[in-house]
């Protein structure tokens, strides 16, 4: 059988163990189309195992320069082959080469390498504390242990296993990454890796620091993110397969940072109704609609009042739904796991109001509305809240603000709430009501705005409560905090001055901002201070 070849150890070469192939599919007719990729057994995860840990202590010592050098050079291999690299992406997703693929996602991904690159030249990362009266340095510094990283399929360049912001986040911390591409996009994902281990070999980084396998199944994946030789996972997918793998690294206390699942739950106070009802029921629309609904913050539930313009609202919006064609989903899979999750709202009570059906060719399904009583939503809350990864959205009717905050208090974990209201202030009372239910079961609350924009800044925050994310502390998108995932915390107790890492010494060449008894300071410090 011929496949394509692993990146193991620094060569491209043919699976150890074939275990099995698989190709990728065009999701507008469901047909496979390019090479047969490996499926590969425990010998092939053993082997870029063991290189990445071989390597791991030469990347924690390499200097800063050459990582950001790396991720500079890689960045820049993308944009030269941005063509190619969104033809495949567009032939395997489905998603649009313009402006998508092209103009969206693509440069995203190279401005997310090149901040990483910044945050690894300024020591951002690092957030060094200096206690001069105990004699006390710390710092965030390498795992000095491979990073798994798994990547989704809804973001074939962004979040890539390759090229994502998991991978730059583990690389500029100086870990070496073993990379799980996804299974719907693996030739985006080998074009990738052919671009990241030429700018490696130009950086002079280990060879094994890169490494990308294709698919295992399940028992592979288990024992690997159980394996003790491991730093952290970083992982994007379904609910399911993250709790799986965090099981598996939990038993061997290896952290891993999952992101599972959202509906993303959007409030329509009464005030921003009146105003401008119809204009939010085509940017509702608009937002569950775009890439299909595939995407993470996705708003999957919205909270409307019962009123007349609340009536006009869910009028307009079923409107729109029940005009636009169904969408093109990733794969079967997606196909299928979207098909279960209305199902589960309507068994749990939702009403249908539009959509609700499979296209006749590939994988597509119609934009789909539900609604359902907020009584109903407080009975059933679990199963009203159940996933539909698509362009599916489900409506909850609710009497005022007081059974808003109940609806609100129901929610499990998300990455995002959001809150539309008016300027006028006559809102105001019902927002402090909602946001005082909702704040603590999100990661970004948002202010008259769709949620699936996720700006990469350094103040974003794309994570969220459990079962949004595995750990409501971090992120994984903005630099330089979404690279504190892939760390250690090192402290030094009246280690010799000379001897300690750069940032932590008294002299500052670089003007880093460290916090110094206390105070944020960027100066040197009295040379032998304690």
């Amino acid at each position: 059988m011929s496949v394509q070849r692993l990146l193991i150890d620094g060569d491209w070469r043919l699976p150890l163990q074939l275990i099995g192939a698989f190709r990728a599919e065009d999701p507008t007719t469901g047909e496979p189309i390019g090479p047969a990729f490996p499926l590969c057994g425990a010998a092939d995860v053993e082997a870029a195992l063991s290189a990445a840990a071989a390597v791991a202590d030469e990347l924690a010592a390499t200097p800063p320069e050459r990582i950001a050098a790396f991720l500079e050079a890689y960045a820049a291999g993308i944009e030269a082959n941005a063509d190619a690299l969104a033809d495949l992406a567009h032939a395997e997703t489905a998603l649009p080469k313009s402006p998508r693929l092209a103009a969206v996602e693509l440069p995203r991904t190279t401005n997310q390498l090149r901040l990483a690159a910044q945050a690894v030249r300024d020591y951002a990362w690092t957030q060094p504390v200096i206690d001069t009266a105990a004699g006390l340095r710390a710092h965030r510094a390498p795992l000095s242990k491979p990073v798994l990283v798994f990547g989704p399929n809804n973001f074939p360049f962004a979040f890539n296993a390759i090229a994502g912001s998991d991978f730059a986040s583990a690389i500029a911390a100086r870990n070496p990454v073993i990379a799980k591409a996804h299974p719907s996009h693996p030739a985006t994902s080998e074009r990738l890796a052919q671009i990241a281990f030429a700018a490696l070999q130009q950086a002079g980084l280990p060879l094994a620091s890169v490494q990308l396998l294709y698919h295992f199944d399940y028992t592979v994946g288990a024992r690997l993110a159980g394996d003790a030789r491991l730093g952290a996972i970083g992982f994007t997918g379904s609910r399911a397969g993250g709790l799986a793998l965090k099981a598996a690294a939990d038993k061997a206390g290896i952290p891993a940072y999952v992101e599972l699942s959202s509906v993303n739950p959007v409030f329509l106070l009464p005030g921003a109704l009146a105003e401008r009802g119809t204009a939010l029921a085509q940017e509702f629309f608009a937002s569950c609609t775009m890439g299909s609904g595939q995407f993470c913050t996705n708003p999957g539930v919205v909270i409307v009042p019962r009123s007349d313009a609340g009536d006009a609202f869910v009028a307009a919006a079923t409107a729109h739904f029940a005009a636009a064609a169904p969408g093109v989903l990733f794969s079967r899979g997606v196909l299928e796991h979207l098909q279960q999750g209305v199902a589960a709202l309507r068994e749990a009570g939702a009403e249908l109001l539009a959509g609700g059906t499979a296209g006749a060719t590939g994988y597509r399904y119609a934009p789909t509305l539900l609604s359902v009583d907020a009584d109903r939503f407080l009975q059933e809350p679990k199963a009203l809240q159940t996933e539909a990864f698509g362009p599916v959205s489900l409506l909850v009717r609710v009497r005022d603000a007081q059974q808003m905050a109940q609806v609100a208090q129901a929610f499990e974990g998300n990455l995002t709430g959001t809150i539309y209201s008016t300027d006028d202030g006559s809102d105001d009372a019902a927002w402090a009501t909602v946001a005082s239910a909702l704040r603590p079961r999100v990661g970004r609350l948002i202010g008259n705005r769709m949620p699936t924009g996720v700006a990469v800044s350094p103040a974003m925050n794309h994570g969220g409560p459990y079962p949004s994310t595995g750990h409501p502390g971090f992120t994984a998108v903005g630099m330089p905090a979404a690279i504190t995932r892939f760390t250690a915390l090192h402290c030094y107790d009246h280690a010799p001055e000379h001897l300690l890492p750069t940032e932590l010494r008294d002299r500052n060449p670089g003007g880093l901002a460290r916090l110094v008894d206390g105070a944020w300071r960027t100066d040197d410090l009295p040379h032998g201070t304690p």
